[in-house]
């Protein structure tokens, strides 16, 4: 038999089980199952007032963090989308930390920049392991995360607060 006659005699059999299962449920005096839902596709939604809602997040940078940074939020995006190229595990909070440990490090220890910190990142170890091969210690690897962590929500609160309307 050819392949195609046995794919034909398989959906057939499925139709056949299926009607039998549904008629026999009938005749029981069951009430049928309910009609199926009708799909919609994602991309077309059926309330426009409700399209914003459903919108996809941009993902975009804190200015308060961008500016903190010396930078603007769109070159923050573009600076992570090229570090995720090259390391596709990165996530934006280690990109932020990476940048914010730089910031804060670098003028003390010319070894410690954003690039050295991402390519430790991208060899699997951690900021806080890759600060120690850059020549600090346990310590000083933590207190530094811990500010550049501290930098950062400061940034972004003061960044929302900022955009929130006052009220009277």
């Amino acid at each position: 038999m050819k392949p195609i006659s046995q794919v034909i005699i398989a959906v057939a059999a499925a139709a056949g089980l299926t009607l039998g299962a549904a008629a026999t449920g009938t005749a029981q005096g069951k009430p049928a199952a309910p009609p199926a839902a009708r799909h919609m596709p994602m991309g077309h939604p059926t309330n426009p007032s409700n399209t914003a809602a459903k919108a996809p997040k941009t993902a975009s940078f804190p200015s308060g963090v961008a500016t903190k940074l010396g930078s603007t939020s769109e070159a923050m995006e573009s600076a992570y989308m090229m570090a995720k190229q090259a390391n596709p595990k990165l996530t934006r909070g280690q990109f932020i930390a990476a940048n914010m440990v730089a910031k804060n490090l670098g003028s003390k220890n010319p070894a410690i920049t954003t690039p050295a910190i991402l390519s430790g990142l991208q060899s699997g170890k951690s900021i806080g392991q890759t600060l120690q091969g850059l020549g600090l210690s346990s310590k000083e690897a933590h207190d530094a995360q811990r500010q550049a962590d501290r930098d950062a929500r400061e940034a972004a609160a003061a960044a929302d607060s900022a955009a929130k309307p006052k009220t009277p």
